[in-house]
This record gives structure tokens, C-alpha cells and sequence, in this order.
């Protein structure tokens, strides 16, 4: 990814412009044949640092770039950069570095997709609380809730998908979008050999639009595993202890405290969702532009688009690190579960009581009294309803108190996972 945008790759991603743009211009008979045959055999991307020093002087590095080609060619370089102007190439290749990069994004979301999945279907029955306010709710498992990961990243890789395909154009209209030094052909013919499709109208740039649909796929990309990296923490808590980071031999948690044992990747991940996140904002800023175009968005963009690919493909690789050494202990999600005193089973009474006929607001308030002192006293609720003749003479408590009620349909989530898995269609995602 670092490679995609590189000054190096940049520079090479502009000359893959201006040969296309060439090789049209001789198909249409405006430039000698053999002179952009000679230009396509020597021409060599200039290094960042030949650009930088003539940019020195022209405070320009397009125009620096396009000096630094053409004085290697000759005469022939008088044809380089024939009617266009900075933004025809900058924007361009702009595009080609993207779709270049999204390709890599979309291979690592893929591999994130599957590591979640196994580990879903090797933890479907592993019964834990679910919370909900950070609070105990009901039972779920740990592979359910893997399963909604896996199904929230492939919503996360076709958003992405869509917007990498949004971006994957060209133009070549020249100063303000309106052919005066170029030719419709000319745009056709170049975004053709580029694999690029020829924006619909231009001005002198792409509209942003497509910029910012990109950046906040990016982050909510990001947003995603930064949610995923947040249940970690908190499951990785002290007093949870139900999943714990892979901690390799000889890993230190602490310089301080030997007993540390942190969910610092899980934190890393939070913290750079926050960067990719923020771009997002950059991007939807960068829409507005005065009049054909101004260069307030390129210094920006120069910064955020790089950083945005860059920080979310390293995530996605500490994610499906994570993810694949996970340490899990079911053994302690069912000590959380049981430390709740039974109490789990309140709705389950609460359904049971209003289907022997009992009003719905009376039997919530008869099972609130017991919940409430089973929480206040720590006794367990299922003794104190027990011991409720009111309530024992109405349901049968063996039924009531059986906790694979809430995961007998299970087996639902798990096929739909199952097709994701095996990518057909359709999913219900």
C-alpha cells in the first residue's frame, strides 16, 4: 500500500496519463505517429527529487514534472502535454492510484471476512451474556455475535466497492471542461487504454462528490472495526476476561507492571478510526469549490486520501491478526453469565405468566419483584420464583428456566452466514 502512494509511483501514475493522452492524439491524426512511438520508448518517470529541484523555480509540479520528462526526449517532447492542463493528469492518475489501492483494500476485507467467519462457526453454541448498556440482558453466543461482524464488513466491502467504482474515471477536457484544446475522442481514446471510463461533464477537475463518497466508505470501513475492536476491550476487561489479544513470548504489557496484559491493538485500531473518520469530514468540504475549480481541495487531499488507505489497510491487517489469534474462554463467559443470578430469565417468565392468562402488567410487575431483590440481595432469581406460589402454581419453572430456549434458532443465523461464506445470493445482510 505504501508502494501505491509513493512520489515514485505518483510520478509514474502521471507519465501513464500523458503516454495515453498521446497515444490518442496519433490514433487522431494531431501528433506524428512516430514521434509518440520515440516518446513511448524513451520517456521514464523523473525521480521525486529531479522534480522537486525544478519545482523550486516553477512553484508548480505538474509543470515541473512535465520539464523534467520532456527535456529527456528531445524534440519530440514539445508534444508532451499536448492541450492539457495539470488537473486532466493529476486527476487521472489520481484515479488510477485508487483503483489500484482499493484492490488491495478488498483483498485484506476478504481475508478479515473469512478469519471472522471461521471463528463465528468454531464459537456458534459458546453461550455468553449478551448486554445491552453495558448491562446483562439475555444469553447469546459468541459466535452470533461474530456472525453479525462478518455480515457488517461484506456491507462495509460492496459500500467500498461501489465508491472504488464511482472513482474510476477519467477526463481530459482541458482548462475548464469544455474541449477548446482537446477532443471528446481524445478523452474516450485515453481513459480506454487507461481502463477508465470518461467522466460524463467535467470542469477542469472530477467533481468531489465521488471523492467523498470514497473517503466515508473509508470510514465507515474503519467505524466498523472500530466497533469490532471495542467489544474486544471491554470483553478484555478485568472483570470480564471472556477474550484476551494474542500476547506472543516475550511481549511486555507494562514497563512498569509485569502482570499487564493490554488490548493494545484492539486501542490502536479505535485510535485510527478517529484519523480515517476525521478525513471523511475533509472530503465532504473538499465538494464545494469555487466557480470550475479552485486548489483548495488538492493540498488536503494530498494529505487524506494516502493517509486513509494507508491507516485502514493497516487496521484491517491488525484486525484479521486479532481476530484469527483471539484468545476466547467460554468456560468464563458462562461463570458472567450465571454471576447475573439467574436473572436473564426475566422475559422468559414475564412471556410464560402472560400466556397462562395472566395480564401482561401484572405478571411484569410480579417478575420485577423478584429481579429487583435478586439483583439487591445477590440471591438467585430463580429461587425466589420459585418460591413464589403465585408464579410456580401458573408455569412450569423446569420449562421457564432451560437456557437453550435462547438459542434454538440459531441454526437460522448460521445458514444465512454459511451462504455469505459461500458467497451466494441471495443474502440477507
Amino acid at each position: 500500500m505504501a508502494g501505491v502512494w509513493s512520489d515514485e509511483s505518483r510520478l509514474a501514475r502521471w507519465l501513464d496519463v500523458e503516454l495515453a493522452a498521446l497515444e490518442a492524439w496519433a490514433e487522431l491524426g494531431a501528433i506524428p505517429a512516430e514521434a509518440v512511438t520515440e516518446i513511448r520508448a524513451t520517456a521514464k518517470p523523473p525521480t521525486p527529487e529531479r522534480v522537486a529541484e525544478l519545482e523550486r523555480e516553477t512553484q508548480h509540479d505538474l509543470a515541473a514534472f512535465v520539464d523534467a520528462v520532456a527535456l529527456e526526449l528531445g524534440p519530440a517532447g514539445r508534444w508532451l502535454h499536448h492541450g492539457l492542463t495539470s488537473s486532466d493528469v493529476v486527476d487521472t492518475a489520481l484515479a488510477l492510484q485508487v483503483r489500484e489501492a482499493g484492490a488491495l483494500l478488498l483483498e485484506e476485507l476478504e481475508r478479515a471476512q473469512e478469519a471472522v467467519i471461521s471463528r463465528a462457526q468454531q464459537h456458534k453454541h459458546d453461550i455468553c451474556i449478551g448486554r445491552t448498556h453495558g448491562v446483562h440482558a439475555e444469553p447469546t453466543t459468541f459466535g452470533l455475535k461474530l456472525a453479525g461482524w462478518a455480515f457488517e464488513l461484506d456491507r462495509g466491502r460492496e459500500r467500498l466497492a461501489r465508491a472504488l467504482e464511482g472513482m474510476r474515471v477519467g477526463k481530459l477536457s482541458g482548462a475548464v471542461g469544455t474541449y477548446a484544446a482537446t477532443d471528446p475522442e481524445l478523452e474516450r481514446l485515453a481513459c480506454e487504454r487507461l481502463g477508465l471510463e470518461p467522466a460524463p461533464v467535467s470542469t477542469q477537475i472530477l467533481q468531489r462528490d465521488r471523492h467523498a463518497d470514497l473517503l466515508a466508505a473509508l470510514a465507515l470501513v474503519a467505524a466498523s472495526l472500530e466497533k469490532f475492536a471495542l467489544e474486544i476491550r471491554h470483553l478484555a476487561r478485568t472483570e470480564v476476561a471472556e477474550v484476551a489479544e494474542p500476547f506472543g513470548k516475550g511481549q511486555k504489557g507494562s514497563s512498569a507492571m509485569p502482570h499487564k496484559r493490554n488490548p493494545v491493538v484492539s486501542e490502536r485500531i479505535c485510535g485510527l478510526a478517529r484519523v480515517v473518520r476525521a478525513n471523511a469530514l475533509v472530503g465532504l468540504e473538499n465538494v464545494a469549490l469555487w466557480h470550475e475549480r479552485d486548489i483548495s481541495h488538492s493540498s488536503a487531499e494530498r494529505i487524506v486520501i494516502p493517509d486513509s488507505f494507508l491507516a485502514l489497510d493497516y487496521m484491517i491487517d491488525r484486525f484479521t491478526w486479532l481476530v484469527e489469534g483471539l484468545v476466547v474462554r467460554p468456560e468464563r463467559m458462562l461463570r458472567n453469565l450465571e454471576e447475573g443470578h439467574g436473572l436473564f430469565f426475566s422475559q422468559r417468565l414475564l412471556l410464560a405468566l402472560v400466556e397462562s392468562g395472566l395480564p401482561r402488567d401484572d405478571a411484569y410487575r410480579l417478575v420485577q419483584r423478584h429481579a429487583l431483590q435478586a439483583h439487591e440481595e445477590e440471591r438467585d432469581f430463580r429461587d425466589l420464583v420459585r418460591a413464589d406460589d403465585e408464579i410456580a402454581s401458573r408455569v412450569d419453572l423446569d420449562t421457564i428456566f432451560d437456557l437453550t430456549w435462547y438459542t434454538r434458532h440459531i441454526d437460522a443465523a448460521f445458514e444465512r452466514l454459511g451462504a455469505l461464506a459461500r458467497k451466494e445470493e441471495p443474502v440477507h445482510a
